[in-house]
């Protein structure tokens, strides 16, 4: 993302939408206004509700708070796996009463990250990662919330670890990059996969023949905003109001049609979040 290239335009309106996943502090959400601004532009294009999403403890409070703000605004809280080494016993307490929280629909974004150890300073290390990861299982099942995934370069472990532990009734892999074998091996297990604006690149080839193998019935989109957004704006600032852009894109690979699949992923947004 570049501060140099301007936010994309508003797109034309596609509507009903679920943004599943966003990052609504870093879009630069600080209060109450703010949030309703950015949800706001949202709605102008049709995006009604969002799921904003934590990394760490500060943000899974703050994404609390925003769901109680705005009731377009859901939370999913979780220590990102990078962050990992931050969970602690008081760490453990607060994101399990954050968790129980009626605002928060998911267990996230949790999982395995093994692009950043040994290049990002404080990054995890593999072992507490899985450590981390195999107690946000533990908390998903013990709440009954869906447990959202990041996961980078690791999908033989996560796979693995998710087999292990049992994973939850509702698992979903949020900004799902990996190849259509990775994509085959999560439909067969029942889990969601979500898309976000990289499907629309046109150098994606593996992860644009992977989304075209996934039910309707198991498909959400995302932005990841402020990240990933999609083409022709790719390294501009990303917001919700750009999802319809890669709903489109998806649409155009999956031979659908873009209202049609908008009425899909809401009405699996509003199922797997039960919102």
């Amino acid at each position: 993302m570049s501060a140099r290239r301007p936010a994309p335009e508003l797109p034309a309106p596609l509507a009903p939408l679920v943004d599943a996943h966003t990052h609504l502090d870093a879009c630069g959400a600080t209060d109450a206004a703010a949030t309703a601004a950015i949800v706001d532009r949202a709605a102008s294009v049709g995006v009604g509700q969002v799921v904003t999403v934590a990394d760490d403890l500060a943000a899974a409070q703050w994404a609390v708070r925003a769901a109680h703000w705005d009731d377009r605004v859901f939370a999913a809280v979780a220590l990102h796996p990078t962050r990992a080494n931050a969970l602690d016993d008081a760490a453990k307490v607060e994101l399990a009463r954050l968790a129980a929280d009626p605002r928060v629909v998911a267990i996230g974004e949790t999982g395995l990250d093994y692009y950043w150890p040994g290049k990002l300073d404080g990054c995890a290390d593999i072992e507490t990662q899985i450590e981390g990861f195999r107690w946000h299982i533990d908390l998903a099942k013990r709440i009954r919330k869906p447990l959202m995934i990041h996961n980078r370069d690791a999908d033989h472990d996560l796979l693995t670890v998710l087999l292990d532990e049992g994973a939850p009734d509702t698992v979903i892999f949020h900004c799902f990059s990996s190849d259509a074998n990775m994509a085959l091996s999560c439909v067969a297990e029942g889990y969601i996969l979500s898309f976000s604006g990289t499907v629309s690149f046109k150098n994606a080839h593996e992860l644009r023949e992977a989304a075209q193998l996934v039910p309707d019935d198991q498909i959400l989109v995302e932005t990841d905003a402020p990240y990933l957004t999609p083409h022709p704006f790719r390294g501009a600032p990303n917001e919700p109001y750009c999802l319809p852009y890669t709903v489109r894109a998806l649409a155009e690979l999956r031979e659908q049609d873009p209202l049609e699949l908008a009425e899909i992923t809401t009405a699996n947004a509003r199922r797997v979040y039960r919102i």
